[in-house]
């Protein structure tokens, strides 16, 4: 699948750069490898991230509180194949070289490449370890291959808590990670979980699966700009429409606006075909999926501009931009039924970067409860936009040389990879008249 020169023997900066989440915070807490690690996070997050890891260190973790395991949702584990030593292991999922000479393709299910996860992807999740482990806490993060179906990672998770039957065990889980979470509490032997935090999870489903089957969702289209061989299209046939995960997110509700999209004949003629034997398999994933139980709190991040309703049109889907989320997910899927549910004003990538919302993580693992964070939210907000994939195909469409971009150039590019689009939100013209 890869194109000439890109065997596993192909070792870039980002292969070399796979330390553990927990040597990382080693050497923040001891200044070394400085310079390293504030050329990949940069100087502003290196010195929070420096002081946090010292805060850290000076506290020993407290008997009394559970262990705590932290999962990322979808694109938040490294990917990729396993080498031996001396060599580094291969990174895939998220190395900008090996992309750029077309190795992404490895990841798709149909290749058959030996895919294992390797560790989470730190920027996004080093912070809320650091946080925890500063309030006492005994803190693991949990990775895995977020291409496989969400009842694979749950089994495998599920297994993982079994190895641990004595001990005092809680999840923390953002997106995706919060639906493993809750089909893994389904599965025997995990009835000792005493607690599970949802951040952001799409319980009810997202519009963003649906764009990146679509191929209009813009981490996939920024993904295809560093590959001059191929285009956002061809990515999400023969790589993201493989990923069974996808088809499980997609919304469940029909007041959406698009239909039943479990079936196939509610999707567009136009763009990357689906397979529909994934469509069937996510709605046996949904229809096994049990309610919450009296362990789960649910965070839902809201006032972001996010994708919350879709109807299909000529050439695809025509979907409806509100404040009434966290930029990915809308509030009403994130907000579960049957479980405590708590409000942040927060986008959906920063719920694990946050501090407010980490102070409110901390006292939820202590107590079950938190006055930092409301349990109810009502916008008078009826702004709105209105965005097709015919619109969304026109982005990111300018091939990006990463060999030419500066260090920072580079550390923008990544860390705004889950930035959606900017789109100017205003109040239909019949409501305006009717708040007159």
């Amino acid at each position: 699948m890869s194109r000439p020169g890109t065997s596993t023997q192909h070792i870039t900066p980002y292969d070399r750069f796979v330390w553990s989440d927990v040597e990382i915070e080693r050497l923040l807490a001891s200044g070394e490898r400085r310079p390293e690690l504030a050329a990949y996070f940069g100087d502003p997050e290196y010195l929070q991230l420096a002081r946090l890891a010292r805060k850290a260190a000076s506290v020993a973790v407290k008997g009394a509180l559970p262990h705590v395991l932290v999962l990322p949702g979808i694109l938040g584990s490294q990917l990729g194949i396993a080498r031996g030593l001396p060599l580094p292991n291969d990174v895939l999922w998220l190395d900008p070289v090996d992309i750029q000479v077309g190795r992404l393709a490895l990841l798709g299910l149909d290749a058959g490449a030996a895919i294992i996860p390797l560790g989470v992807v730190l920027y996004a999740h080093l912070k809320l370890r650091l946080r925890l482990r500063a309030a006492g806490f005994d803190v693991v993060m949990h990775d895995y291959d977020w291409r496989l179906g969400i009842e694979e990672s749950a089994a495998a998770l599920a297994e993982r808590l079994r190895q641990r039957p004595s001990r005092r065990l809680a999840i923390v889980a953002h997106s995706m990670g919060g639906l493993v979470t809750r089909a893994a509490l389904a599965l025997p032997g995990t009835q000792h979980v005493e607690r599970v935090i949802l951040l952001g999870t799409p319980n009810l489903g997202s519009f963003a699966p649906v764009q990146a089957l679509r191929g209009t969702y813009s981490v996939v289209r920024k993904i295809a700009r560093l590959d001059v061989e191929t285009t956002a299209e061809r990515l999400t046939e023969e790589v993201f429409n493989s990923f069974p995960s996808l088809y499980q997110m997609v919304p469940v509700s029909a007041r959406n606006g698009a239909g039943d999209l479990l079936d196939p004949g509610a999707w567009p003629d136009s763009g990357p075909p689906l397979r529909p034997a994934l469509l069937e398999r996510a709605r046996r994933f949904r229809d096994a999926l049990p309610p919450p139980d009296r362990r789960v709190i649910a965070i839902a991040g809201v006032g972001q501009e996010t994708v919350t309703a879709a109807s299909k049109g000529r050439d695809g889907f025509v979907y409806t931009v509100t404040r009434h989320g966290d930029g990915t997910v809308p509030a009403a899927s994130a907000a579960l039924a049957g479980a405590q549910t708590y409000f942040a004003h927060a986008a959906h990538s920063d719920l694990t970067r946050d501090a407010h919302v980490a102070a409110a993580i901390v006292e939820l693992l202590r107590k079950g409860s938190t006055k930092r964070l409301p349990t109810r939210w009502k916008t008078a907000s009826r702004a709105q936009a209105r965005v097709s994939d015919r619109q969304l195909r026109r982005t990111h469409t300018g091939k990006v040389d990463w060999t030419r971009l500066t260090p920072a150039e580079r550390r923008e590019f990544l860390q705004n990879l889950n930035e959606p689009m900017k789109l100017r939100l205003r109040v239909p013209a019949a409501r305006r008249r009717q708040m007159k």
